[in-house]
């Protein structure tokens, strides 16, 4: 699938000025769900509110505050609807719906009171615009999940509707007979594209099926019954696709630097004792070419190091290089621009250099963004500029987690010894100061942008040099 095509396709499932919108209702079912709305905020229906709420909505709940989206304003509304008729408490309360029709406790117009019954046998439901009009009054749409034709007004949808599209939305027959095709749609509806709804159709009918064979419960097969039950299944797995389109999109994002060239937010850091085999190697290994010296003009770094590309290392900002590789004496940093990219690299150099290499760890999150409307409306995917210093911050958290347990670990580059073990001698502790002081030379923070990240007198810290 093309880029543009696949933003686009995300921007539809996540924004909601084009995936949602809520169309008016008669005023006397409205006025029905504002009582309904009033009856289930008593504090005795709070509990049973809150799990047709985490049944409906749960893929948000799940993720709480670390959810990357919110329900659409027209998921919750369906959610809403989903508790006023569908739901059963599960602690012996009568429905919503019964409440306000058997508990005497106020007076309901009878022209609210016949919109009760085809509310009750209302269900969410994917129905389809088809182009033929009758009259001029009313539209049809066919449901997919059982072919039946429904006639609503036909200023339902306003002049922008188009034969084909999709609604995810409620139907409520208009009161009278309960086999007319007259309906009215219940206020919030999510439009799609018929792909999508396919998508969403025969994900939640292959839970279906499995829900017939595994509880022998084949009255399921009617959709109606099905979408009656377990309609909250259809607002659950919209709101997977909807994460997924986002996780897809996400892998999308271009990172660039302030010059325009690749960001490696995907760091991985490895140590190791033997700097001529593994640089000399590194320049053989195919795909990989040494970089010139100056990228580091005025650097002060260690003069045991050497850095590889992998692509074009003297192609113009932002072209050709998708990799990078800096040997130090005692130190391996590898540094890339995705997370499938650091998995093939790290294969090659498991099978170049075996147990050569010792891994210390890797930092895989990308930069975190606020992502706006329209930036999720542009036809081409997003390019985000990280600049300087939120790279150190990054580069900074990321030691921080590598170096944490630096002085109880067993370094390489001091025999298998941990370097508060060495310390114990004067000689190892010249060493061990020695050691810090080439990693600080070689920061990586300095290596990528000439500033320090790290503040290496932690390590100096931990093993008792100041």
């Amino acid at each position: 699938m093309p880029k543009g095509s696949l933003w686009g396709r995300f921007m539809k499932l996540a924004n909601e000025r084009v995936a949602g919108r809520s169309v008016p209702v008669a005023k006397e079912l409205d006025l029905v769900l504002m009582r309904l709305d009033r009856l289930s905020m008593t504090p005795g229906f709070a509990q049973q509110r809150r799990i047709a709420f985490g049944r409906a909505l749960q893929v948000y709940v799940e993720l709480g505050n670390q959810a990357p989206l919110s329900p659409l304003p027209e998921e919750v509304g369906l959610a809403d609807l989903l508790l006023y008729a569908d739901f059963y408490p599960e602690d012996g309360q009568l429905t919503l719906i019964e409440q306000l029709r058997d508990v005497v406790t106020e007076h309901i117009p009878e022209e609210e009171r016949v919109w009760l019954d085809p509310l009750k046998h209302s269900y969410m439901d994917l129905v389809q615009v088809m182009s033929k009009e009758i009259g001029k009054e009313r539209l049809s749409v066919r449901s997919i999940g059982n072919d039946r034709v429904y006639e609503i007004p036909a200023g339902s949808l306003g002049p922008e509707a188009e034969s084909g599209q999709v609604l995810f939305t409620r139907l409520v027959r208009e009161p009278g007979d309960p086999e007319s095709p007259l309906a009215i749609l219940a206020g919030p509806l999510l439009q799609l594209s018929a792909e999508d709804a396919r998508a969403l159709y025969e994900t939640t009918s292959d839970e279906r099926r499995e829900m017939e064979v595994v509880g022998g419960s084949f009255e399921l097969g009617n959709w109606p019954e099905f979408a009656k039950r377990f309609g909250h299944l259809l607002l659950r797995n919209f709101a997977r696709m909807r994460l997924a389109a986002l996780v897809e999109a996400v892998s999308e994002i271009r990172y660039r630097t302030p010059e325009g060239a690749p960001y490696f937010y995907v760091m991985a850091l490895y140590e190791h004792r033997e700097f001529t085999f593994i640089a000399g190697s590194m320049g053989e290994l195919e795909g990989w070419t040494e970089e010139t010296s100056n990228r580091l003009v005025g650097v002060p770094v260690s003069k045991k190091l050497r850095r590889f590309a992998q692509g074009m290392s003297d192609a113009p900002p932002g072209a050709g290089v998708t990799a990078r590789v800096t040997v130090t004496a005692t130190e391996f940093f590898l540094e890339c621009d995705s997370r499938e990219r650091l998995d093939a690299i790290k294969h090659q150099l498991a099978a170049t250099f075996g147990f050569s290499l010792h891994f210390r760890g890797e930092a895989v999150q990308p930069p975190v963004r606020e992502v706006t409307q329209a930036e999720l409306s542009a036809a081409e995917p997003l390019t985000v500029v990280v600049a300087a210093e939120e790279d150190r911050t990054l580069v900074n958290a990321f030691l921080e987690t590598v170096f944490l347990d630096w002085a109880d670990r067993e370094s390489p580059a001091l025999g298998g010894e941990t370097p508060r073990h060495f310390m114990a001698t004067p000689t190892g502790r010249s060493q061990v100061t020695e050691l810090i002081d080439d990693m600080e030379r070689n920061d990586l923070g300095v290596l990528r942008t000439g500033a320090a990240a790290f503040d290496y007198n932690k390590l100096r810290a931990h093993v008792g040099l100041c």
